[in-house]
């Protein structure tokens, strides 16, 4: 065994305990929880073994990792209860949002649905409920979702040190933007920030329990995400810095005062880019979230704003871009960092 497979072998996440079930979820769904080895808690943090380095995470080496025999999979607690041509078929990741686990059925696996949602709830016996994920509807993009094991009900989900509490039937929350929300966490101290889309906090509430901007604009058109949003803010103590505004926001974002604007939506994006640009000052910063075809990315996400500036008579400069997950075959979700002068 080389050197660099023993690390591997010792890589591990630190998280505080408050947030390991969560980290343990997202870690799972993505294919990088290393189930050989067994969790570790320390004091007041808890190492979860990985399979290779996570981007936006803390990582140690351990010293004396632990290792299961064994971990139970979901197919080993379904098995002779699923017919073995459809053994395939069953879903290989999950994600806990709070206490409520969502996952995807194969529809092959329909009429089993109810006997995964049971299983799964036995491998989480924290847990309390289990939905059926069957995508988004609507302007809001609200959840499509089913209810196949427990009773459903608002839930809290930490993460990052920070809370969000939402209805899961009702309100969305992607897994796959962790990392942005964790980027967005280190960015905006004492600055003044817009939010155009705020929904429940997915990226004022990191920006102002970690960064501690002057103010943050945050603004939600649906009514049922801005009454969480503003049970968030109060959640997380953070009502001197976010100022939760209910509306549209191509009507309500203000002009000429924004240090930082965040446009985190997709597929409507492009149609606020006016907006969005007259709300910086000189030398501010947008974030402009879109889906791109992935062959195109980055040029795709970058023109727009560009564009866009340059049609209100303003220079822009790309800084960074981001992708932040696949969305469809071929199709990646991005965000693009532009300076506007």
């Amino acid at each position: 065994m080389t050197r660099a497979t023993c690390e591997r072998d010792r890589l591990a996440v630190v998280v505080g305990s408050s947030e390991a079930a969560n980290a343990i979820g997202m870690l799972l769904e993505n294919g990088l929880l290393d189930k050989r080895r067994k969790i570790v808690r320390r004091g007041g943090v808890v190492e979860i073994p990985v399979l290779k380095e996570v981007a936006g995470m803390q990582i140690v080496e351990q010293s004396s990792p632990e290792h299961y025999l064994k971990m139970p999979e979901l197919s080993d607690l379904l098995d002779g209860a699923i017919p073995a041509h459809l053994r395939d078929l069953l879903p290989r990741g999950w994600f806990i949002l709070g206490d409520t686990i969502i996952v995807r059925i194969h529809q092959e696996l329909s009429e089993h649905k109810r006997m995964i949602g049971d299983a799964l709830l036995r491998l989480y016996p924290r847990c309390r409920c289990v939905l059926a994920d069957q995508g988004v509807r609507g302007q809001f993009r609200e959840p499509c979702r089913e209810v196949i094991a427990g009773t459903p009900g608002e839930t809290i989900h930490r993460e990052n040190g920070v809370l969000f509490k939402l209805d899961p039937m009702r309100i969305m929350f992607s897994q796959g933007n962790v990392k942005e929300r964790m980027r967005m966490a280190s960015l905006g101290k004492d600055e003044t920030v817009v939010d155009m889309f705020a929904g429940i906090g997915y990226f004022s509430l990191p920006m102002a329990v970690h960064s501690r901007p002057s103010r943050i604009t945050a603004i939600e058109i649906n009514p049922v995400a801005h009454r969480y949003l503003v049970e968030n803010i109060r959640l997380n103590r953070v009502e001197d810095i976010i100022n939760p505004v209910l509306g549209d926001c191509a009507v309500l974002t203000p002009e000429g005062e924004a240090d930082r604007v965040i446009m985190g939506m997709v597929g409507i994006t492009e149609r606020y880019l006016r907006k969005g640009i007259e709300a910086l000052r000189p030398g501010g910063v947008l974030h402009y979230h879109q889906n791109v075809p992935a062959w195109q990315y980055p040029d795709a996400l970058v023109r727009p704003p560009v564009h866009a500036a340059a049609l209100l008579g303003r220079a822009a400069k790309p800084i960074g871009c981001h992708k932040i997950k696949k969305y469809a075959p071929g199709i990646v979700h991005g965000v693009a960092d532009i300076r506007v002068y």
